[in-house]
């Protein structure tokens, strides 16, 4: 007797068959189930929603391209997470690197334009009445460690247990536990003088 967890695998097989035989139709199922997992993702960490945008296509462009070498030892949104957040903490290491590059030419009297910061954003499903403190969580979150931004963003706003993270970032549950640990104490840090700020005004 089939499960829910074995019938939903046989589901995802039927469809990994069907993007391994080229079909157009089985490609945009995959986009529909999963384009808000991965556009969310992306912009939780990259918090740039055109940025965003463009990295979910380059996402699931690569699932199209690669996907006769996917061996299916994991899920295929676990591979759709993995992809996403090697994506998106590449791009922000690449900005960084053009925010230092742009800094230093600055130095030196090169006219160019130094980067500035990433401006306020709105991730989707945020009441109005809280964008001011989820803008300042999200730039707490920007300034953790990478390995602690992706299991943040995957355990809290993901809602990823610590076992498919493991699997998404290729380490142990244990790993997990602990950058989810290191993270809070970070953002705790960072976010108390806020907290005590808007206590006392």
């Amino acid at each position: 007797m089939f499960t829910f967890n074995d019938t939903a695998r046989l589901q995802e097989s039927e469809l990994i068959a069907e993007l391994r035989a080229g079909r157009e139709s089985a490609f945009r199922m995959l986009v529909e189930m999963h384009q808000d997992k991965v556009y969310n993702t992306a912009l939780a960490i990259v918090q740039h929603p055109e940025e965003a945008e463009d990295m979910a296509q380059e996402v699931f462009m690569e699932v199209y391209q690669t996907i006769g070498q996917f061996r299916e030892e994991a899920r295929l949104t676990t591979w759709l997470y993995r992809i996403t957040t090697t994506k998106a903490l590449a791009h922000l290491r690449k900005r960084k690197a053009q925010k230092r590059f742009s800094r230093l030419t600055s130095l030196f009297g090169i006219n160019n334009e130094v980067l500035h910061d990433p401006p306020d954003f709105h991730h989707p499903g945020v009441a109005l009445e809280q964008q001011e403190e989820m803008s300042t969580l999200f730039r707490a979150i920007n300034r953790l460690a990478d390995a602690q931004k992706v299991a943040f963003v995957l355990h809290y706003i993901e809602d990823q247990s610590h076992r498919e993270i493991a699997e998404v970032m290729q380490g142990t549950v244990s790993a997990v536990e602990s950058l989810l640990h290191r993270a809070k104490q970070n953002l705790r840090k960072q976010l108390t003088p806020f907290y005590q700020e808007r206590k006392n005004p």
